[in-house]
């Protein structure tokens, strides 16, 4: 069998990169809805519709566990699906199936406490505040699931959001770099204005954005810490396969790249951030 990682575009790559150096062995399906993209501005039920449909297609491809490698589909749809898709979809298959995200791992990560820990909420007066700056989609920033979630754990931590309305869109279309420079720099500035000073630590909350960490690490004051979602992620997904021997993921080191989209070799960036160049065949 295998594993699936779904994104809407290429930005789940960068995902797909550190689970291959995790588990180097296991065999690995990409989807990229690129027939889609970009799902950031799209209503809710859009990305619930786009992102079940992603995965009944990695099913369909063999996968028992898939990966929703794009925040926008982890944070509006993952809850959806888990609770009411997949038990009925598990009969229909017969085998054991899920579909898991990005964002516990990145909350965990952010936090430095397991997703099962609840803050004491009667706890000492907070004297300092660590801020923490969230750069995402729309649909994410909607969502609030960062504020939500770390605020249930971390009463030290106030998370401020920044929505990038078409950041993943220049990304998926390889625009120049210093078109992507300047759209980088104009949102960490409107974040660092909203909360009146730069944030003590940054989430890359698209996935796509993770492609071009550098320019934010070049936007934000020198030294200010990223907190990475592949890295984060590919460690939980690691973990949580010890735990659950029923979910296979192969042993042949297979790689398959497919796409909802035009087939065929991804655009330069892509190719600058895998290290080679790399051929998506039609889903």
């Amino acid at each position: 069998m295998a594993i699936g990682v779904f994104d809407s575009g290429i930005g789940g790559l960068s995902v797909h990169h550190a689970l291959v150096a995790r588990l180097p062995t296991a065999d690995f399906v990409y989807l990229a809805d690129q027939a889609n993209t970009p799902y950031g501005g799209r209503p809710g039920e859009e990305i619930v519709d786009l992102t079940r449909a992603g995965c009944e297609r990695l099913f369909d491809a063999g996968c028992d566990l898939v990966i929703l490698a794009c925040n926008t589909a982890a944070s509006v749809a993952l809850r959806r699906l888990q609770q009411t898709w997949l038990p009925g979809y598990r009969r229909v298959l017969g085998r054991p199936v899920n579909v898991l995200g990005i964002i516990v791992p990145t909350i965990e990560a952010a936090t430095g406490l397991p997703w099962e820990h609840e803050a004491d909420l009667r706890g000492d007066k907070v004297e300092k505040l660590d801020v923490l700056g969230i750069f995402s989609t729309p649909a994410t920033t909607r969502s609030r699931v960062y504020e939500i979630e770390i605020d249930k754990r971390r009463q030290d931590v106030a998370v401020f959001s920044e929505a990038c309305p078409d950041l993943a869109r220049l990304i998926e279309t390889d625009a120049p770099e210093a078109e992507l420079r300047a759209a980088v720099t104009a949102h960490v500035s409107a974040l660092s204005r909203r909360i009146g000073r730069a944030p003590d630590r940054a989430i890359l909350g698209c996935t796509h954005y993770e492609i071009i960490a550098g320019l934010f690490r070049d936007a934000l004051p020198p030294g200010t810490p990223l907190i990475h979602q592949p890295a984060a992620t590919a460690d939980a997904i690691a973990l949580y396969l010890e735990r659950h021997r029923e979910y296979r993921p192969g042993e042949g080191g297979g790689r398959r790249f497919v796409t909802t989209g035009a087939p065929g070799a991804q655009n330069g960036l892509v190719a600058r951030f895998w290290g080679e160049p790399l051929v998506f065949d039609a889903a």
